[in-house]
């Protein structure tokens, strides 16, 4: 439950401060807290042991109002809210009053840094980060509240920075269509509360739950009319993960109609699909309406979209074979692989761009090459609707661009050459993000795979924690040399130059790919260690793919290997992602066990039957991982 502390303001008259706390009990109320605490000693250093004391004692999250704040009730709520339970700031443009020494924003977090944004007092500190306000408060108070570089109005005011300072970087809640001001008088309080009440709240609040920057064909073919269908969604009370349902039965039609191939058919896939895509932004819009969210919904939500977008794959593929065009299932496997492998850099790339923000809110800043494409970047996103704006936004062929290209391709021409178009535009995108994300990682000195379970997120099994034993250095060179072992074998496979017995040539890539597993053990703090997971993954389904065209495995089987090992690492990514625990125990066997017995079942002649067996077990357990995921959230009150 979380616990709300409205904490008084030096510059308000007494009188005036019970009007305003008056309001903001409301406002609290509405955001789900029910443990309200008052705090007006009108002395910063008392208010801050104050805080400090109820912040040990929390077990909750703790949301801290300034008294002088005047905000729309849906305001906080979005503040005490936040979707991955994360500490989370309140925020505006900057200007105005209290607006000297802010902190900055920066890919949605707060930062310390050239101020860009003006810090309204309002936070709401994460279970996670409560030690870390308690020794803030703590500190600030045996100092008497001296001033550290912001004026201030209330004891809230000196304890963003000094969270900043400990390595804390709060999610940036922005006002945008909805209203808040710091007030000082009450003639400032009045017209606060009428410009409050100008605005239509919950009209204000249907459109906050699209997202604020999306991609090209989102924004403009999707957005615009989504919260339409988000409204009438709330209405009739669905549940997101409903919607999420919903758009899953979309796909799934749509996929099915991509199989059947005939003109009317794929134009109906392609509208199918659209639609589905649609439900799928729905979804996430009406969790943000009604803030019925949780780590594991956002891990369903996650699941659901690459399943739906490979099922289409699947479907395109399999409609092209029926109408005997050549090379449609390679083509599938070929961009399943390439979308799976940029998922997981984007996600890590994330995870470092969050680490090096939390180390420069330490005092530990980037520069070099990594600050001036920072700078250059921030420009760019800084002018949205420009060309450049929108040609970043489109040049990485985000989920929207692909669902389209896909739908429109499928409409005009036919399955293979939709699938021609995803992974050609893919490749480019890669090779653009990685070429870029390389050249900043490098400028940040920062490590971020060794901040978690190394071993879960590199999939490792039995067989690479055994050769780990060797302590061997270099755990992303010899990922890469995973990548060349399967590239090597996946292309003298297509190129027909392995013979009648391929077993040999199969055992040697084995070998390659194994020895990823040599440095299992050893630091993942490089710079370029992020890459590491996406590389293990790279690695192993390409052996996978070059076993299936040596051992002249059916091609929609080696499909179903790759699709079920992907949704294995997906789930993982996504838990991470979505700050969502790992309630159970996954039955993951790990990437070196799947390599092993596929070369295995290679050598024994029975690749096919290998491929049956191990897509069938991964699937399984991929069902069971997941429904005993929902049980385990559904007992702890965690809605789905």
């Amino acid at each position: 439950m979380t616990v709300a502390v409205l904490v008084g303001a030096a510059d308000l008259d007494p009188a005036l401060l019970d009007e305003t706390w008056a309001a903001l009990t409301r406002g609290v109320s509405a955001a789900g807290a029910h443990d309200i605490h008052l705090i007006a000693e009108r002395d910063p250093a008392a208010d801050l042991a104050a805080i400090a004391t109820l912040a040990r004692a929390a077990t909750g999250p703790l949301l801290l109002v300034a008294g002088d704040l005047v905000a729309h009730g849906g305001l906080l709520r979005l503040l005490a809210t936040e979707p991955a339970g994360r500490t989370a700031a309140l925020v505006a443009a900057p200007g105005g009053p209290h607006a000297d020494g802010d902190a900055r924003e920066e890919r949605g977090r707060i930062v310390a840094g050239p101020s860009n944004v003006r810090f309204l007092g309002a936070l709401c500190v994460a279970p996670r980060d409560l030690p870390a306000l308690a020794a803030a408060a703590e500190r600030l108070g045996s100092a008497g509240g001296a001033a550290v570089g912001v004026r201030v109005a209330s004891a809230v005011d000196l304890l963003l920075p000094e969270l900043l300072r400990a390595g804390v970087a709060p999610q940036a809640v922005r006002v945008r269509l909805l209203h808040a001001e710091r007030v000082g008088d009450a003639a400032g309080f009045a017209a606060a509360r009428a410009r409050a009440a100008a605005i239509d709240e919950d009209a204000a609040l249907l459109r906050l739950a699209v997202k604020e920057r999306d991609d090209f064909f989102t924004t403009y073919a999707v957005s615009t009319w989504s919260p339409v269908v988000t409204k009438w969604a709330a209405r009739l009370r669905l549940t997101p993960t409903g919607v999420t349902a919903v758009s899953v039965l979309f796909a799934v039609a749509a996929a099915l109609a991509f199989w059947q191939a005939s003109r009317p058919a794929m134009v109906a896939g392609a509208v199918l699909l659209y639609l589905g895509f649609v439900l799928d932004c729905v979804d996430g819009q009406l969790a943000r309406y009604t803030r019925r969210f949780s780590p594991f919904g956002g891990w369903l939500d996650t699941m659901a979209d690459r399943a739906k977008e490979y099922a289409a794959y699947a479907g395109l593929a399999a409609g092209a074979d029926r109408l005997g065009l050549e090379h449609a299932w390679p083509l599938a496997i070929a961009a399943m692989i390439l979308q799976t492998v940029r998922h997981m850099t984007d996600a890590w790339y994330g995870a470092l761009h969050d680490e090096a923000a939390r180390r420069q809110a330490g005092g530990q800043a980037a520069g070099g090459v990594s600050g001036r494409l920072s700078r250059a970047s921030e420009r760019v996103q800084a002018d949205t609707g420009s060309p450049a704006y929108w040609l970043k936004r489109i040049v990485v062929f985000p989920i929207g661009e692909r669902w389209a290209l896909i739908a429109v391709l499928a409409a005009v021409a036919d399955g293979r050459v939709a699938l021609l178009g995803v992974l050609g535009w893919g490749l480019l995108a890669a090779a653009y993000t990685l070429g870029l994300r390389t050249l900043r990682a490098r400028g940040m000195r920062v490590g971020v795979l060794a901040t978690t379970d190394v071993a879960r997120h590199r999939d490792d099994g039995p067989v690479a924690r055994l050769l780990g034993g060797s302590g061997l250095p270099g755990p992303l060179a010899f990922a890469l040399l995973g990548v060349a072992a399967g590239a090597v074998l996946l292309g003298l496979a297509a190129a027909g130059r392995l013979g009648d017995d391929p077993r040999l040539a199969v055992a040697f890539a084995a070998l390659g790919v194994l020895a990823a597993g040599l440095p299992s053990r050893a630091a993942h703090d490089g710079a370029l260690d992020w890459l590491v997971p996406a590389a293990l993954r790279a690695g192993q389904y390409l052996f996978v793919a070059g076993v299936g065209v040596a051992c002249a495995v059916p091609a929609p089987l080696v499909f179903a290997l790759v699709f079920t090992l992907a949704l294995h690492h997906y789930d993982v990514t996504a838990l991470m992602e979505k700050g969502a625990p790992d309630r159970v125990v996954r039955l993951r066997p790990g990437w070196d066990v799947v390599v092993v017995l596929l070369t295995l079942a290679a050598a024994a002649g029975w690749a096919t039957g290998g491929t049956i067996v191990l897509a069938c077990l991964g699937g399984g357990a991929f069902v069971i991982g997941a429904l005993a995921g929902r049980r385990s959230a559904q007992a702890e009150g965690v809605p789905a």
